[in-house]
């Protein structure tokens, strides 16, 4: 499962890289042709996402390799370093076009009449940035990469990137108004740096060990229910690597039984646990005599967490 993963996300690799050097160089060369200043800009962010998507390829390689001395846990957490590097390119790309917008509009620097074939090439940038978009999302999502989906949501900007260019260049030519042009980039790259912000933030949470949905302690609860013999599930502690969960947990046994049949109380337990989290990395298993307390438990969560 996880070759096929990787597999996947290299195929939105190079798929993201031969899409957006096609776009990059048709809006870059037909921008300089029209004389549209605004459709080479637009020809440049999208040769930024090629340089996006070689992270993300490279990335995907680096999380590929096995476990070793240096990192016992695997090379995983590497995705979620790779999205937050993502969050700044993104961020840099928005506030780029901030202060360029801005000084255009103080400036106030005289615009020349573009070429009619920018508006034709800015509709099919927006089609393949669209086409690209989706398809990205769709990998991002399936395979849980937070990655690939940060990739998604930059191309999904660079849509409403095209579109202001669309939108400026339709009212330079029917309503003489190219000013409109420049103040619609300039609330696009305030957009794009809330996007990127978002981003930033969301990364933060796994590179802290915390998870986004919580829900995934009621199955480990459910799960340790469903085991007999098995009691009080507790310093319970979920953390993620990539879209793999990484579990400990401390459950209570009969004090009076086996090691063998505690033993096998846990196993059973792993197993249930699996069955209701699919994408587990590991799980760490403390076993303990009923009824054993220890104050200084500092770390982990038990049901009544969830209570208060």
């Amino acid at each position: 499962m996880a070759k096929e993963r990787t597999k996947e996300l290299k195929r939105a690799s190079w798929i993201g890289i031969a899409g957006n050097s096609v776009l990059s160089l048709l809006k870059i060369t037909v921008g300089f042709i029209s004389g549209s200043y605004a459709v080479v800009a637009d020809g440049i962010d999208s040769l930024s996402d090629v340089f996006t998507f070689f992270i993300t390829l490279y990335t995907t390689r680096i999380i590929s390799k096995p476990p070793d001395k240096r990192y016992p846990y695997g090379y995983m957490k590497a995705e979620t370093v790779a999205t937050k590097l993502l969050s700044f390119i993104i961020f840099f790309a928005g506030a780029q076009l901030l202060i360029s917008t801005a000084s255009r509009i103080f400036n106030h620097e005289p615009r020349e009449m573009p070429d009619i074939i920018a508006i034709y090439v800015t509709v099919i940038s927006i089609a393949g940035k669209l086409i690209l978009s989706l398809w990205q999302f769709k990998i991002g999502r399936k395979n849980n990469s937070a990655m690939i989906i940060a990739n998604a949501k930059n191309m999904r900007n660079d849509i409403v990137i095209s579109l202001s260019v669309l939108v400026g260049l339709i009212f330079t030519f029917q309503f003489g108004m190219p000013v409109l042009d420049l103040i619609t980039a300039l609330l696009v790259s305030f957009w794009i740096m809330k996007v990127a912000f978002n981003i930033f933030m969301e990364t933060n949470r796994e590179l802290m060990d915390g998870v986004d949905d919580t829900s995934v302690y009621d199955k480990i609860f459910q799960a340790v229910d469903s085991v007999e013999g098995a009691k009080n599930p507790h310093r319970i502690r979920v953390r993620k690597a990539a879209n793999l969960y990484l579990i400990a947990l401390d459950i209570e046994v009969d004090k009076n039984i086996t090691v063998s049949d505690a033993h096998e109380i846990g196993r059973r337990v792993e197993i249930k646990i699996k069955k209701e989290i699919s994408n587990i990395y590991d799980i760490l298993l403390h076993i303990e005599p009923e009824g054993n307390i220890e104050d200084d438990e500092q770390f982990g969560l038990s049901r009544n967490d969830f209570k208060k």
